[in-house]
């Protein structure tokens, strides 16, 4: 899929599909974005969908997950040969299959059933060297990407003694993977960028301006993503980071969040009573979830995602 929008910036995709990725929606939430920013903040970059495609002259990517941003550092300052050099050696390495090169029939799989019986093994034997190495430096991030790209849906979970823990997925470094990855190498070694690994009520904005703006994607409470399970994202999280919305509001500081108002027969009360007693003050734009088209209508709101994006100008 190929999107571009004003000024002929092709929109690019996030070579790691990051649970509540923003991707699809960039159509109908870059034109609500001031057309002059100094320095982005992706305060919740998880994917980097955003961040990477917003048009400004600094970009701040933000997350907890320190692993994704040292990922990112790796494609943002290593040489892109040098990249795709290391990964197509930890997959031969590791004996991975490369269909792209050698087609199915040499792994002895087919396209419909996937690639996860020939790379159980040694995907688990990659796991394990991984979970054990303590050099973190920037082979040990390939690594760490190799293994996401052939894992279970290419996404990222760690357990609580900080180990990778998803088994083999179906696919390998295909031909879309390495466009994906070439492209973002790309788009963020041109990029003023620097990466942060903060809390967002210890994030300083005390730094930030007029000219600046932050995007807010925090976990939604009233879903049941991955990164939401075990009172990931509780209330107290949810009442704290709408008062930093309200920090940001009163030093002049423009901002945009993503969030869901309902989905699926729950109801996200706290940001709807707040939204309800700021409606002077904030703006709620709403979006449609299914990506057909840009205007949100449903006849019945108790059992759709009822998705929006709230800014304060």
């Amino acid at each position: 899929m190929q999107m571009q929008l004003d000024d002929n910036i092709k929109i690019i995709q996030s070579p790691l599909n990051y649970t509540g990725g923003k991707f699809k929606l960039l159509p109908q939430i870059l034109p609500f974005f001031p057309k002059e920013i100094d320095c982005f903040v992706d305060l919740f970059c998880g994917g980097c969908n955003v961040g990477i495609n917003v048009k400004s002259n600094k970009v701040i990517y933000n997350d907890l997950n320190r692993h994704l941003l040292y990922l990112y550092n790796t494609f943002k300052n290593l040489d892109k040969d040098l990249i795709f050099e290391s990964i197509y050696k930890i997959i031969e390495d590791y004996q991975l299959s490369l269909v792209s090169k050698n087609g199915y029939d040499y792994y002895g799989c087919e396209s419909s059933k996937g690639l996860g019986d020939y790379n159980r093994e040694h995907f688990l034997k990659l796991r394990d060297d991984f979970n054990h190495n303590k050099n973190e430096d920037y082979y040990y991030y390939l690594m760490l990407y190799v293994m996401i790209v052939y894992a279970f849906n290419n996404q990222i979970r760690f357990n609580s003694n900080g180990e990778y823990n998803l088994p083999v997925g179906k696919r390998d470094f295909n031909i879309k993977m390495q466009s994906k990855l070439d492209e973002f190498i790309d788009r963020i070694q041109s990029q003023d960028c620097s990466f942060t690994c903060q809390d967002f009520r210890e994030f300083d904005i005390s730094k930030l301006n007029q000219n600046d703006f932050v995007y807010i994607d925090p976990p939604y409470l009233i879903t049941c993503a991955s990164y939401n399970e075990q009172d990931g994202w509780t209330e107290k999280d949810e009442k704290d980071l709408l008062a930093f919305l309200e920090k940001l509001d009163e030093k002049g500081i423009k901002f945009a969040e993503s969030n869901v108002l309902r989905s699926k027969g729950k109801e996200n009360k706290i940001l709807n009573d707040w939204l309800e007693s700021n409606k002077e003050r904030f703006i709620v734009h709403y979006l449609n979830f299914d990506y057909s088209n840009s205007n949100y209508h449903t006849k019945d709101r108790t059992t759709n995602t009822e998705e929006v994006l709230i800014t304060n100008y």
